[in-house]
């Protein structure tokens, strides 16, 4: 992508040597920088309007300005802009390219600001852009989350805790589960948003600048809140960075859980759900396998943001004030958790909608492993015995049908009233899954008609 072609920097006045041919290519960012090149542009395109606004530039030179950076923007994106190794980042790549094009007045541009306050613009311009690609790609899975519970309010599944049969619940009671993840974590990046939309711009290297540069003009051009408030602050600290990082890893990690279950879920033994064959792949030696690749490669990929996330703060934690060299590096961490994320998210969004759900599987193993043991319980209760008292009865019960090979509801009335006197025949309502689910009837609750209920609001909230 960059060529190492000798290029004069534009710092090389104070130098006596040129910089070291393995030094010059150790240091140079342009290799990955360069993704920034369009918001590079916009930020410079606003403080040439700004310069021109306060008469640093007059309107002839703000206009070829302007034009200049709009026809590198364009070369760039039709593949026809060489970049340069010497000129170490995308920074000074397309400034020494506007020089080119348009002559002297190319070299004004960089007047009031320096490199540290142009890339922490730059890279707070990219993140809101990226976090609201990430928004976008949440609400289309979380969409694809509800239209899959809605088809499944009613399809009873085995709930677990520790990996083992506890309670019967809805299957679409579950996805939901899976939505309200998502929906804290599109709420921490849109909060994260906020906090990445103030603009380093006019902080210059660190001290701000002698010039009577407008901040708030240049933000309002660029559509940031407001300017940074601490010229030292605003170009030294990545913590930004980290926190969108970290709102990832969170996000990350609850895929990575619906990705276990899933793999889970689709495996022979549970068969309770087949995942669409454009997601998965066969073995190279083994003819009858579908595995699926897709789900074990995202929760893979959690750990690699994890990673990332670890990095940054590492990157972070010894620095002082202001802007050190140290802050190259977190531009590669940031960029592929951007791309992990989206790419994450998206085949998420498409795969969800293909997945085919075994009804009679799930219905069959929420009938094994007594699961309404704590309905009966509740009912034991209900009928004046102590809650203690009434687990110990049910335990027993449960022992009783182990030994003999049946499930609660299997067992004749005779056969429970020897473990309680208190129980009579209404207690075959409350030990069927379906009247299990059925009780559940309060907000929160797996009872499908307040599966429904969630739904509603759950669409409502997303928009």
């Amino acid at each position: 992508m960059a060529k190492n072609t000798s290029t004069e920097k534009p710092w090389a006045g104070r130098f006596t040597e040129p910089t070291q041919a393995f030094v010059e290519a150790f240091t140079a960012s342009v290799g990955f920088d360069h993704r920034l090149y369009r918001h590079d542009i916009a930020g410079s395109l606003a403080h040439a309007r700004m310069l021109a606004h306060i008469g640093v530039l007059n309107s002839a030179e703000c206009e070829k300005i302007v034009g200049g950076l709009q026809a590198i923007e364009h070369a760039i994106d039709q593949g026809k802009f060489e970049w340069s190794i010497a000129l170490e980042d995308v920074h000074m790549n397309i400034e020494a390219r506007l020089i080119e094009r348009i002559g002297e007045v190319g070299k004004k541009l960089h007047t009031g600001r320096s490199r540290n306050d142009q890339v922490a613009t730059d890279m707070r311009l990219y993140l809101r852009d990226e976090i609201d690609a990430v928004l976008a790609e949440m609400r289309r899975l979380q969409g694809a989350l509800l239209d899959v519970a809605e088809r499944e309010a009613e399809t009873i599944m085995p709930g677990y805790t520790h990996l083992q049969v506890a309670q019967p619940v809805t299957f679409g009671h579950h996805l939901l589960a899976w939505f309200e993840m998502l929906a804290r974590d599109a709420a921490r990046l849109r909060e994260c948003r906020v906090r990445v939309n103030v603009m380093p711009l006019g902080s210059a290297a660190l001290a701000g600048t002698s010039y009577p540069i407008d901040r708030n003009y240049t933000a309002q051009l660029l559509g940031f809140d407001a300017p940074c408030e601490n010229s030292l602050d605003a170009v030294s600290d990545r913590d930004f960075i980290i926190e969108f990082v970290s709102a990832a890893a969170l996000l990350m990690t609850h895929l990575s859980r619906c990705s276990e279950e899933l793999v889970l879920w689709s495996s022979t033994q549970f068969g309770f759900v087949d995942l669409g064959d454009a997601f998965c792949t066969g073995s190279s030696i083994m003819p009858q396998k579908k595995n699926p690749d897709v789900p074990e490669l995202v929760r893979g990929k959690a750990g690699r943001v994890n990673g990332h996330l670890v990095a940054l703060l590492t990157l972070m934690k010894a620095q002082p004030l202001a802007y050190n060299k140290d802050n190259q590096e977190d531009k590669e961490p940031l960029f592929d958790t951007v791309d992990t994320v989206k790419g994450s998210l998206h085949v998420y969004a498409d795969m969800i909608p293909a997945l085919r759900v075994n009804r009679a599987a799930m219905l069959h193993a929420a009938r094994s492993g007594f699961s309404t043991a704590t309905d009966l319980a509740d009912y034991l209760v209900r009928k004046g015995v102590a809650f203690r008292d009434a687990h110990e009865v049910v335990g027993k019960a449960v022992r009783h049908c182990i030994d003999c090979g049946r499930t609660l509801e299997q067992l004749t009335l005779e056969e429970l009233r020897a473990h309680s006197p208190v129980i009579g025949q209404d207690v075959f309502a409350v030990l069927t899954v379906e009247g299990s689910v059925a009780a559940r009837d309060h907000v929160g609750g797996t009872a499908p008609a307040q599966v429904r209920a969630a739904l509603k609001r759950a669409r409502a909230r997303l928009g």
